[in-house]
């Protein structure tokens, strides 16, 4: 009925125009990621839509899909790919074109439609490419999902039944800025820079920001698949530096970055200092916790471990729980718990009512920020970053290490932290005070200093990121020690930016 994918074909030969390639890597734990050409072919693409198709079947799931495209040279070619292979397992496709991540999701609940699949490489580099999948709104899959998938489409289990059809919904763009913009304007005047890194966000994010009375200053807001400048991730120093020079030429009161499909969020303040999205995030849940006293919160294992030391989140009452990093684990574990809002380091935020529908979405994260400083009006961000206990965090730091060999090489530095701790030994000349397994392994000495070990979840590459409350000295003397234990491994290389 359909060819089973190859691990490996060549490409500008007979076999790869009429085979599908997928590389048996793409599939990662909450997501599919792959270099298009090198590791998937338009027909491995094909071969991804049949067994998507097939797999929301076999979970009982009416089988409807919403489906969108991100803005790259090639995503629409792999969106018409994918949807010819869901429609051959007789599913009904919803596309809404041109659209940030979250615009997907929005979708769902404004079309009641139960699944979603939107063709995106988020903040991966270009010739990347991939999709965000999920039947369980708003839930996207796991790890359980991912595996039971990679199975169908690697073996070919399709079930080719036929009867699908499609539908293009226009203008749903609109229906999405009209939902987020459907609220009070700002009593306070705010002059926010909005930098899309020439990606999908700069045909959305400006416009919402407008609407709800912001004085909007646009940052490489023209669409251009090329991304000229800099790769649109609010993680990547180049972009927040990009930021920080704007908002002093124009004497902003903030700066609100988005990545390549708008479901993260980067800020820099109003004097240029670029805030990490966690501290934000303390920053944004003593506002909410002033409102809701007693709430939960979720937090990533990369974040700063002021969500549980920080004075004001504990008058108020609030509760924060650790987690996995990656935007499913959170999603599923802000839900699970009923958590008010869930925070990770990367800008991944998830609010549930009344601010969000528990999916991550930038430019919600953006409204959030905004609508504190309008319960703010005296104050600055830089005020209100500056009332947050010191302490001293790294940016997230990722050292290749391939796909194949990333989670053997962590599990390594687990079991040797883990045996540090049980023969009572030093970690940067400190005794570990704790140690948290959930992802990776976060490693705490007796003064707070932590670093943090873990695998990306959709690049080859491991991921690091320490942080001290008491000084530079000793945030740089946990990257020595955890860089120590990572260079123990030749597989390890190169970072793509230190401290």
């Amino acid at each position: 009925m359909f060819p089973t994918p190859k691990p490996a074909l060549t490409p500008n030969t007979y076999a790869y125009e009429s085979e599908p390639l997928v590389k048996a890597t793409g599939f990662r734990e909450y997501d599919a990621r792959w270099f298009l050409g090198k590791e998937i072919n338009l027909m491995g693409v094909q071969a991804l839509g049949l067994g998507l198709g097939t797999l929301i079947r076999e979970l009982g799931v009416e089988p409807r899909l919403v489906t969108g495209h991100d803005f790259r040279a090639y995503s629409a070619s792999v969106k018409t790919a994918l949807i010819s292979g869901l429609m051959a397992t007789g599913c009904r496709v919803h596309d809404i074109g041109l659209a940030l991540t979250p615009m997907a999701y929005f979708a769902q609940f404004e079309l009641d439609v139960p699944c979603v699949a939107m063709v995106t490489a988020s903040h991966n580099e270009n010739g990347w490419t991939g999709v965000k999948m999920g039947v369980d709104r708003p839930l996207t899959f796991g790890p359980d999902e991912m595996a039971r998938l990679k199975d169908i489409v690697l073996n070919a289990r399709f079930d080719v039944r036929g009867g699908g059809s499609y539908v293009f919904v226009e203008h749903f763009p609109s229906r999405y800025i009209a939902d987020l913009t459907n609220r009070p304007k700002l009593n306070r005047r705010l002059k926010v820079v909005c930098a899309c890194g020439n990606g999908t966000a700069g045909a959305f994010a400006p416009r919402v920001l407008e609407a709800v009375g912001c004085d909007v200053v646009p940052l490489d807001c023209e669409l251009d698949h090329t991304f000229p400048k800099y790769n649109p991730n609010t993680e990547d120093l180049k972009m927040l530096h990009a930021m920080r020079d704007e908002v002093l030429r124009t004497q902003a009161d903030v700066a609100l970055g988005f990545d390549g499909d708008g479901d993260r969020c980067g800020v820099v303040d109003n004097v240029g200092e670029e805030i990490f999205a966690d501290k934000v995030g303390v920053m944004l849940a003593r506002d909410i916790s002033s409102q809701r006293r007693g709430a939960t919160f979720v937090a990533d294992v990369k974040s700063t471990g002021l969500f549980m030391t920080d004075p004001v989140l504990q008058a108020n009452g609030a509760k924060t729980d650790y987690w996995k990093t990656g935007h499913s684990y959170m999603k599923r574990r802000v839900n699970e718990i009923g958590a008010v809002a869930g925070f990770e380091k990367s800008g991944h935020f998830f609010f549930n009512k009344p601010l969000g529908r528990g999916y991550d979405d930038g430019l919600v994260f953006a409204l959030a920020v905004c609508d504190m400083l309008d319960r703010n009006p005296g104050k600055s961000m830089a005020d209100l970053k500056e009332a947050l206990p010191k302490t001293w965090s790294s940016p997230t730091m990722a050292p290749h290490c391939a796909d194949e060999i990333k989670y053997r090489v962590v599990d390594d530095v687990v079991k040797h932290f883990e045996a540090l701790k049980s023969k009572g030994e030093s970690v940067a000349g400190q005794p570990i005070r704790d140690l948290v397994t959930v992802n990776g392994v976060r490693v705490t000495v007796k003064d707070g200093s932590w670093g943090l070990a873990r695998a990306s979840s959709n690049k080859p590459e491991l991921v690091v990121v320490v942080e001290s409350p008491v000084s530079e000295a000793r945030m740089r003397d946990m990257f020595r020690a955890v860089d120590a234990v990572l260079r123990t491994h030749s597989e390890v290389g190169e970072y793509n930016q230190t401290i």
